[in-house]
């Protein structure tokens, strides 16, 4: 059976890449989106389909992600902003499956998306097409130009610039996204230990990041706690925040 997330290339086109984004409950319709293609956009499919096609071998599954956004643990404090500013957008569209994939419903949701956050519809959807097609994590929407510059060394954040924003809804950072109960909260501070643990240098972003590949990989968007949520914790909690 498919997972959220797998890449299937079809003989024909040759080359042909599809992600599935979302399947349903009752694993009957999947969403995908074809990859490398810069105006795509989701459309629905029977699951079955997509079995038929793999089994006739007109596609096969890949092993490994193709244009899966590489880790990155350091990030300039411009571009952390950046990116955290695209992730609390796309997680708080992503509250909203299948809807998001369709156009009517998509084109209401980026607007009030956009009235909500502050950021363009355009840039909204350039941030979405960015998230699906490279493997649906905080990594993908890292912008491009934030790997440029001299490799493997940790920049500096900028000093006392806002980290994250509550979602789309929320009333505060406490309360934005999944809510906070004691076993996450305990999973925030047993993640910021275990980055420190494990790096010269602590820092919030980088703990955030890596919490989420360890815990929340397989979880859809709207199962994950946000930046915010996370960092409104550990200040709480008086976790260094020095990077």
């Amino acid at each position: 059976m498919f997972l959220h997330n797998d890449v299937l290339e079809y003989r024909d086109p040759p080359g042909h890449l599809v992600r599935i984004l979302w399947i349903d409950v009752t694993f009957s319709v999947a969403y995908i989106f074809a990859l490398r293609h810069p105006s795509a956009i989701p459309r629905s499919i029977p699951l079955h389909v997509l079995v038929a096609d793999v089994s006739t071998r007109r596609a096969r599954l890949l092993l490994t992600d193709p244009c899966r956004a590489p880790r990155v643990d350091a990030t300039s404090g411009k571009h952390h902003l950046l990116q955290m500013k695209a992730w609390d957008a796309v997680t708080a569209l992503h509250h909203h499956l299948p809807q998001l994939y369709l156009p009517r419903p998509r084109a209401a949701l980026l607007s009030a998306c956009s009235r909500t956050h502050g950021i363009s519809v355009a840039s909204l959807m350039r941030y979405l097409r960015r998230y699906w097609e490279r493997g649906q994590t905080i990594d993908a929407l890292l912008p491009d130009y934030a790997n440029s510059g001299a490799p493997g060394k940790t920049r500096a954040a900028s000093a006392g610039v806002k980290r994250g924003r509550p979602r789309n809804g929320a009333t505060g950072s406490a309360n934005a996204g999944t809510n906070t109960d004691a076993a996450l909260r305990a999973l925030f501070l047993a993640a910021a230990a275990h980055f420190a643990a494990n790096h010269p240098r602590f820092s919030r972003p980088g703990a955030y990041r890596q919490m989420l590949r360890d815990h929340f990989t397989n979880c859809p968007p709207s199962a994950i706690p946000s930046y915010g949520q996370f960092n409104y914790w550990l200040e709480r909690d008086d976790v260094d925040n020095t990077h």
